[in-house]
């Protein structure tokens, strides 16, 4: 028996939403990457990036668990002495629902060459309007259950 190896050619993606206020920000991290890096497909191959779309909706209302809200925080920094930044999670959903979504998928997915592209293919909405529904995208919630 030989092992199945996909060949770049043979890629064929689809695209996929999830209403970000369904699941836990964790939960619904590893649920994203999981689609980013195709593993949810059989014909998963390591080194070939054969993951889907994924559109996620209503990043304004992010589900945590806890006290994560105010606790949770962000970090940057300048590169000077003294000059790192610091945001709790509440302030950073205030400013830009995205960022946390990403964060947590970015967290998720491997770090190798291929973590750039598989980011470019993830679209976060704060509302429940996205501008993709030329691609008919699937919910994956329905396949999750």
């Amino acid at each position: 028996m030989k092992t199945y190896s996909q060949k770049a050619s043979e890629i064929k993606r689809e695209w996929w939403v999830i209403d970000a206020s369904s699941l836990p920000l964790g939960k619904l991290a590893v649920v994203i990457a999981d689609k980013l890096m195709g593993k949810s497909k059989v014909t998963y191959t390591p080194h070939i990036d054969n993951g889907d779309y994924v559109v996620v909706t209503n990043a304004k209302n992010l589900v945590v668990t806890g006290e994560k809200m105010i606790q949770k925080k962000y970090y940057r920094h300048s590169g000077y002495p003294g000059g790192i930044k610091e945001l709790k999670l509440e302030e950073v959903i205030e400013k830009d629902p995205s960022r946390a979504i990403r964060e947590a998928v970015k967290g998720m997915l491997p770090k190798n060459k291929l973590m750039a592209d598989r980011m470019k293919r993830l679209r976060v909405f704060e509302s429940n309007e996205h501008d993709h529904e030329a691609q008919t995208p699937k919910a994956i919630l329905k396949e999750i259950k």
